[in-house]
């Protein structure tokens, strides 16, 4: 096709137009990721845990079973308490990413910047250059199996231009066991079916990162007067005579519904992230790889006022 030319794409599928839409978008992601990136690596290094390894990493009090010859008797020598002495894990771990490509993920409302699909692929690009350079091995389910390499995230974007799943959640037929998930999601499927993926990724001995990205309409409700909801998923519409009245209902259920998902996932020892795309993406990026480093979890997702 020539430089310049375009195409009538009225009666082409949806799949195609989205496709397209994706492909033109795409290197702008990978910019705003890098970008992203740019903001919060200085000081950064690898994801740091315990295991076999020759660098030093942290002393912590010796417990009856482990080995003797582990202790630290210098450092054990300075108070009443027995320490040993841990080493840092060296060996590259495998990550997997997931942006869910949803249609209910295009949402933008007039008060976010940007849309919650955009937003999840540039955390899960940002995570990915970042991962990369502490050399890990991350892959992208049914995309592209797990690579090591400094250029991961431009081959993760290149390869989502030519094949992307349309399912919520990731095919786990390639996650294996000790293997890490990162899933980027509006999470707005029905809740049994979010917990079933949940509990067989876990079954199969995935520990999972769970990012739960919401517009900030969809979290406060500014609605009022008369108003049509359409779901993007299927088309349905819904008639509000007065969508105010529908608020308090609205947002308990909207949080009981994200606190019972957060729930489940700390019961699987997974951890959960609330984020809405009129706060920055650097805030999600530092939490989730700090949970990927084992950073603790704040009890309770949290959402924010928009950023001055």
């Amino acid at each position: 096709m020539p430089i310049g030319s375009s195409v009538d794409l009225t009666n082409a599928p949806e799949a195609l137009v989205r496709a397209r839409q994706r492909a033109a978008l795409m290197p702008d992601l990978l910019v705003e990721a890098r970008r992203v990136v740019a903001t919060v690596i200085a000081g950064w290094h690898g994801r740091r845990r315990r295991g076999v390894g020759e660098n030093f990493w942290q002393f912590r009090p010796f417990v009856d079973g482990e080995q003797v010859s582990r202790i630290d008797w210098r450092r054990s020598a300075r108070d009443d308490h027995v320490y040993l002495r841990d080493r840092e894990w060296e060996a590259a771990q495998t990550v997997w990413l997931w942006a869910d490509p949803s249609p209910s993920m295009r949402y933008q409302s007039k008060d976010a910047p940007v849309s919650k699909e955009s937003r999840a692929l540039v955390i899960v690009l940002a995570l990915a250059e970042i991962l990369a350079r502490s050399g890990e091995r991350i892959g992208y389910p049914g995309v592209i199996d797990p690579i090591s390499a400094r250029n991961a995230a431009e081959r993760i974007a290149a390869a989502l231009l030519n094949s992307r799943p349309d399912d919520p959640f990731p095919p786990d037929d390639r996650l294996k066991r000790f293997t890490e998930l990162v899933i980027v999601s509006d999470l707005l499927d029905p809740v049994d079916d979010i917990i079933a993926r949940i509990d067989r990724l876990g079954r199969h001995g995935v520990k999972g990162h769970v990012i739960m990205v919401a517009d900030p309409a969809e979290e406060v409700f500014p609605y009022a007067g008369r108003t049509e909801f359409r779901d993007p998923e299927t088309g349905m519409k819904l008639t509000a005579g007065r969508a105010e009245t529908l608020r308090e209902d609205y947002t308990t259920l909207y949080k009981a519904r994200r606190e019972h998902i957060a729930e489940h996932c700390r019961r699987l020892g997974w951890s959960f992230i609330a984020h809405r795309t009129d706060r920055l993406a650097s805030e999600a990026l530092v939490a989730v790889h700090g949970r990927l480093s084992g950073a603790p979890q704040v009890m309770g997702p949290r959402s924010k006022e928009p950023a001055a």
